[in-house]
């Protein structure tokens, strides 16, 4: 199989980063990538670097958009590959051969392809695995019952085909939980990839807005799975929480 792979990276004000995000994206061996980036009229030079690469990046925007998500939701709207991928600004594919690696577990009825993302500090270096370094462990048979005590799938490890995608809810924090989650509902067949995917810089918004995103997923997963289940996943996480840090295994 030869399915084409869109990548959309999203941006605002990181001139220091977003080179590294798109040379690890133009880097890559398999031919079969359509690029897009889309820029929130960042203030300074990041829009400025992507021009530097003219063709070499299928589409690119800058304009004003309402948030993370607004974005991501027109960077989903401007694709045309049979899977999204979503690398955004300071994420990195993790080497060159990723994606010609990884396509080669995509089967005809393969909807998820999924696999593991490495947390990486400011200056680069790694820190380890999601599932080394937090509560969340990337499973073998993901389903969207999997997510019932949290991501346990990082979104930079996460390609559905766009055809099952819906667009983000703006201005939620816990957005990606439930895009991943209905993506999961309508997909034939998840296909674990046993590589790392992505290169993840640990922070971003919602470890800003550490309260908020939790009352956000809340509520996102009770749509899910209801109420009273809701509450008792929700115990469990807590639980889980305090034994991991007080196991001193937290690093993240």
């Amino acid at each position: 199989m030869n399915p084409k792979i869109s990548i959309v990276t999203v941006a605002y004000n990181c001139e220091q980063v977003i080179r590294g995000t798109i040379d690890s994206v133009l880097a890559q061996t398999y031919p079969n990538i359509e690029y897009i980036i889309v820029d929130g009229a960042s203030k300074d030079r990041t829009f400025e670097i992507v021009k530097e690469y003219g063709d070499q990046i299928a589409q690119a925007i800058s304009e004003p958009d309402k948030g993370l998500y607004d974005a991501m939701n027109k960077g989903q709207r401007m694709a045309t590959g049979d899977f999204i991928w979503f690398v955004n600004a300071g994420d990195h594919i993790h080497r060159p051969d990723t994606v010609e690696k990884m396509v080669q577990f995509c089967e005809s009825d393969t909807d998820i392809l999924y696999g593991e993302v490495m947390m990486v500090n400011q200056n680069r270096q790694e820190i380890g695995t999601r599932s080394e370094i937090t509560t969340q462990k990337l499973p073998k048979k993901l389903s969207w019952k999997s997510l019932k005590h949290g991501m346990v799938v990082s979104h930079q490890g996460f390609l559905p085909r766009l055809s099952i995608t819906k667009e983000y809810i703006d201005h939620n924090l816990a957005a990606d939980i439930d895009w991943v989650i209905e993506a999961l509902k309508k997909s034939r067949k998840n296909t674990f990839v046993p590589l790392i995917l992505a290169d993840f810089e640990m922070g971003g918004t919602s470890r800003q807005h550490h309260k908020q995103s939790l009352k956000n997923r809340f509520v996102i997963l009770q749509k899910h799975y209801g109420f009273l289940p809701n509450l008792w996943n929700h115990a469990f996480i807590l639980l889980r929480a305090m034994a991991y840090k007080v196991s001193g295994k937290a690093k993240y």
